[in-house]
């Protein structure tokens, strides 16, 4: 959250820079209430995320609740073939005389994904030790 608000708040400030103060002292206050309230901002979207992923693990229906499983299934699995599975089956092959290039995953896509998710799973494991997972 804090690069976003970093990378959003020049542009919030050139634009609303038009309409601050001279003075550098109020103008400086006035930019540090801008980042204040974005801040604030930022973590109410959060919250609201927050609730609804509640709201999403806590349904009985696999479709809604197990899409977040199914996408770290999904990215375990390409992360064996990638590097555990492909190697090894490359180099048995090639061992046996099958000179094979098994095609590979690029992965690159698949990392912020499992990196988001993994971030996300720090708080499962704080529902199962709070004693609140089903």
């Amino acid at each position: 959250m804090l690069g976003l608000i970093g990378a959003v708040l020049p542009a919030v400030t050139e634009i609303i820079g038009r309409f601050l103060p001279e003075d550098p002292e109020k103008r400086a206050d006035a930019e540090r209430q801008i980042q204040a309230q974005l801040t604030h901002s930022l973590a109410q979207i959060d919250l609201a995320q927050l609730g609804i992923n509640t709201v999403e693990a806590a349904h009985r229906s696999t479709f809604v609740a197990g899409w977040r499983p199914f996408i770290g299934w999904t990215c375990g699995v390409a992360l064996l073939y990638t590097y555990v599975l492909q190697p090894v089956l490359v180099f048995g092959l090639a061992q046996t005389g099958y000179l094979v290039a098994l095609p590979g995953v690029d992965i690159t896509a698949l990392m912020p994904v499992l990196m988001g998710i993994l971030g996300l799973g720090g708080l499962r494991s704080w529902e199962k030790i709070k004693g609140v997972a089903r």
